[in-house]
């Protein structure tokens, strides 16, 4: 985006990147301008992101129970083991739950306000002011939320519309404005959409929505899934045994949590009508639980399936917890088992960012690779890769180099690098031992030894490089 001036269509290795929407692009733009082209500005925005839902989650935390519960619930969200993962990933799914995140607590916002009749609501200023801010937040992070990652983001809408028909009440669907929002969902998401698609003549939709959406919902992508009708009926538990790894270490507290609202005796609707309080007890349990079913029924029926799919259920997931924990555990018991677990992981997860990457990172032949051959590197270069085209080659390659990563075939290694002008190639060793086993003074040679991690496989590189 910043070499072509380009901010509507992403592209990568100088080919169209048509998976997701550009808002994490923008972001990481922005971190690049400020801190330059390398690994930490690519994963700063998702820090943030992360970050600022767990802010949100500790301000909705703080109206729904107080500001002991709040910060219980930012620290259940902040130190689960997938937002440790995702917090610092440079991809789009910090953001998503950012907006997500933001969305629902709009909308549970606006579900809240049922409690007040209408004509005390038309007669106080102050009360539409702020139910028109919470309308504006909701529809407006949805738009966003799709601008992060798509479609998915709209699902705090299936949430609203599972409690309008729980608690039955038809002037809490006026209240939300459905048609309202939605038309501005569709002024503020084509704003980038329209120019999107008129650039790449429709492309963007069909590989978006149509490869990225629709297939994925259908059938399975890259090898994440079911690839039968038999596979797709085993996997239909998934998530709900995989938030045990991606919720951790919380997680030891579900079944606890799964008992304590089974065995919690039905409210029923017509007390969810009673009265004028803010903060229903079953609202806000209605409430959490139907966004957390949300994403989990959603994601356990689309056939390609990854543990971090659910992750913007994390937030609720959090809000819940604590809220049943902080009300109904002793209080001696639960500082005592929540400190601990606090503590003990967040000196880990902290432990592990500092230490595991330095030391796993000699593993990785693309790094190895360029720390071997940095200095010898040229802006004005050229490069290529034979049988060996993993996307890491594009990440530590040209931040040092402007050329972009071209696949070869053996039989054209020689012929590329015989052109003239500085260039440098990435075979598997045996190949280069084979193909130039006569190289002209003056080229070098660069072997290291890795593991390739989406071919699960020991692979030994050779890096030829030619200066002139």
């Amino acid at each position: 985006m910043i070499e072509r001036g380009n901010y509507i269509v992403p592209y990568f290795n100088n080919q169209l990147r048509l998976d997701k929407p550009p808002l994490t692009y923008w972001a990481q733009v922005a971190s690049y301008h400020m801190f330059g082209e390398n690994d930490f500005a690519a994963r700063f925005p998702s820090a943030i992101a992360a970050a600022l839902t767990g802010l949100l989650t500790f301000l909705w935390g703080r109206r729904i129970g107080g500001e002991k519960l709040g910060w219980w619930a930012s620290i259940i969200f902040t130190l689960s083991l997938q937002t440790f993962v995702h917090a610092k990933a440079a991809v789009a799914d910090m953001w998503l739950v950012l907006f997500v995140t933001l969305a629902h607590w709009a909308g549970f916002e606006l579900v809240q306000r049922r409690t007040v009749n209408s004509e005390k609501l038309n007669q106080t200023s102050n009360l539409r002011y702020q139910t028109s801010i919470w309308w504006w937040l909701f529809y407006l992070s949805l738009a966003l939320g799709f601008l992060a990652k798509g479609p998915i983001a709209w699902t705090p809408l299936l949430t609203a519309a599972l409690v309008i028909v729980y608690i039955r009440d038809g002037q809490l669907a006026r209240r939300f404005k459905f048609v309202g929002g939605i038309l501005l969902m569709l002024v503020v998401v084509p704003l980038w959409g329209i120019p999107a698609l008129i650039q790449t003549h429709g492309e963007f939709f069909r590989v978006g929505i149509g490869k990225h959406v629709v297939s994925r919902s259908f059938t399975t992508l890259e090898g994440h899934g079911a690839s039968s009708l038999g596979v797709y009926v085993l996997l239909l538990p998934f998530y709900f045994v995989t938030v045990f790894v991606s919720f951790f270490p919380w997680s030891i507290k579900l079944p606890w949590l799964v008992r304590k609202l089974w065995r919690k005796e039905k409210t029923e609707v017509s007390h969810l009508r009673q009265g004028d309080a803010v903060h229903s007890e079953s609202l806000v349990d209605a409430y959490l639980l139907a966004g957390i079913a949300v994403v989990f029924v959603i994601f356990t029926l689309v056939s390609t399936k990854l543990p971090h799919y659910t992750l913007p259920a994390f937030p609720l997931l959090a809000l819940l917890l604590a809220r049943h924990w902080f009300q109904e555990a002793p209080a001696e018991s639960r500082r005592s088992l929540f400190g601990t677990l606090g503590i003990t992981t967040a000196c880990a997860w902290i432990a592990i960012a500092l230490a595991v990457p330095p030391m796993v990172a000699r593993f990785f032949p693309a790094y190895q690779l360029s720390k071997v051959s940095g200095s010898f590197l040229q802006p004005n270069m050229q490069f290529a890769a034979v049988e060996f085209q993993e996307p890491s080659l594009v990440w530590y390659f040209r931040s040092r180099v402007q050329g972009f990563l071209t696949p070869l075939k053996k039989r054209n290694a020689t012929e590329f690098m015989s052109a003239a002008g500085p260039r440098f190639i990435i075979l598997p060793m045996p190949i280069a031992a084979e193909v130039f086993a006569n190289p002209p003074d003056g080229w070098r040679f660069f072997t290291v030894s890795g593991f390739n991690i989406p071919k699960g496989k020991r692979v030994d590189l050779t890096l030829v490089l030619k200066s002139e």
